[in-house]
């Protein structure tokens, strides 16, 4: 009795809550999930725990998916059950059914910066001023220092006696003999200044003499008379020694203006007259060269260029020689008119003076429109002036 009911009960399914399962499908799907669970990867728990007293670890898995209903739990495990016949192949509405459970993760494209200026240009836009101001500056920095080149290889050129330069012989001597005039107008101011020195020294001791005759003469009766007339001559070459101070000082003033100002400035013309005549010759020579070159599409458009550069330089150059001409001629008057008037007012300041004649000095400032400094007058400021 026992041995035939015992495969009876074994062929009913049991579900988990205890009723007959007359679903063939139901039984199928779970077994397909159970294994599918089983090989793939523990969802719950990605990591194994181990255990045991001894040296052989001990994987204990966690239970998957604890929401879905398998058979009774008196029902063997998989592991112990071996089954038969073939494994059935998996249910596509299991995979379906896990796809819509998990959801991909969505990708999100980062955020594009702002484009630059020069992604700005090449997408067709107007170029930024930052950009074209930047384009500029390089661009005459560029100039600038082919220029530099050029100047610097034909003052080189020059110096070693392998390039040519322009000259003109009237004009250089014209400029030779004005930078000699300067050199020695330069050594006349500077002796005039030194003297003018000294003389001051000279009236600062002659009225500190004055004064100390004069309070002698206080304090020694038996010496008054001498004291007294030593301490008016004294005080009358110190007041004679102040009006001969300052027609020195009138004539240093005036050769200092000619010399460091209008000498100055006509030399400075001069210096851009030279370094326009040195690039002259520098866009000259490079012209020179190209037209002794092949005469190719390249070539020809960089002489081209060369030309247009060497026509430019040209006229600054004749521009710039005849303000040296100009400026030398007029340099040439004003000096005559100048040095005419100053060395009569030295001349006849110093004659008078040692001379002892204090009328013809007076009558020298007066013609000359000198005025004379008072001891204690300080000097006016830029506002009266």
């Amino acid at each position: 009795m026992t041995e035939a009911t015992a495969p009876l009960t074994s062929e009913i399914p049991i579900t988990s809550n205890g009723t007959p399962n007359d679903a063939p499908e139901d039984d199928t799907f779970e077994r397909d999930l159970k294994k599918m669970l089983q090989d793939g990867p523990n969802l719950n728990n990605s990591s194994a725990v181990q255990g045991g007293s001894g040296d052989t670890p001990t994987t204990v898995a966690p239970t998957p998916f604890s929401g879905v209903r398998l058979n009774s739990p008196t029902a063997p495990s998989q592991q112990q059950r071996s089954p038969t016949g073939p494994v059935p192949p998996p249910n596509p509405y299991v995979g379906s059914r896990l796809a819509s459970t998990v959801k991909p993760p969505q990708y999100q494209a980062p955020a594009r910066p702002p484009p630059t200026a020069i992604e700005h240009h090449a997408e067709g836009g107007p170029p930024p001023q930052s950009m074209a101001n930047a384009v500029s500056k390089i661009e005459s920095i560029k100039n600038w220092s082919l220029k530099q080149i050029k100047c610097t290889r034909q003052i080189l050129s020059e110096r070693f006696g392998r390039g040519s330069r322009t000259v003109d012989l009237q004009l250089e001597a014209q400029i030779e003999v004005l930078r000699d005039t300067q050199r020695k107008y330069q050594q006349v101011l500077r002796l005039a200044r030194g003297m003018a020195s000294h003389f001051y020294n000279v009236v600062q001791t002659q009225r500190a003499l004055g004064d100390t005759f004069s309070d002698l003469a206080q304090k020694s009766p038996e010496l008054q008379e001498e004291f007294t007339y030593n301490a008016e001559t004294q005080k009358a070459l110190c007041k004679n020694g102040e009006t001969l101070l300052s027609a020195i000082n009138f004539f240093t003033s005036n050769v200092n203006t000619l010399v460091n100002k209008t000498m100055e400035d006509t030399l400075l013309t001069i210096r851009q007259y030279e370094q326009a005549r040195v690039e002259y010759d520098a866009y000259r020579t490079d012209l020179e060269q190209l037209q002794l070159g092949p005469k190719d599409a390249a070539v020809q458009a960089r002489m081209k260029d060369a030309d247009s550069n060497f026509q430019a330089h040209k006229d600054k150059f004749d521009r710039l020689r005849g303000d040296v001409a100009v400026k030398l001629k007029f340099l040439e008057e004003n000096k005559v008119k100048v040095m005419h008037k100053q060395l009569l007012l030295f001349h006849n300041a110093i004659s008078a003076y040692f001379a002892g004649n204090q009328t013809a000095l007076e009558a020298t400032l007066k013609q000359f429109n000198i005025k004379l400094k008072s001891p204690g007058e300080e000097n006016p400021s830029w506002l009266e002036e």
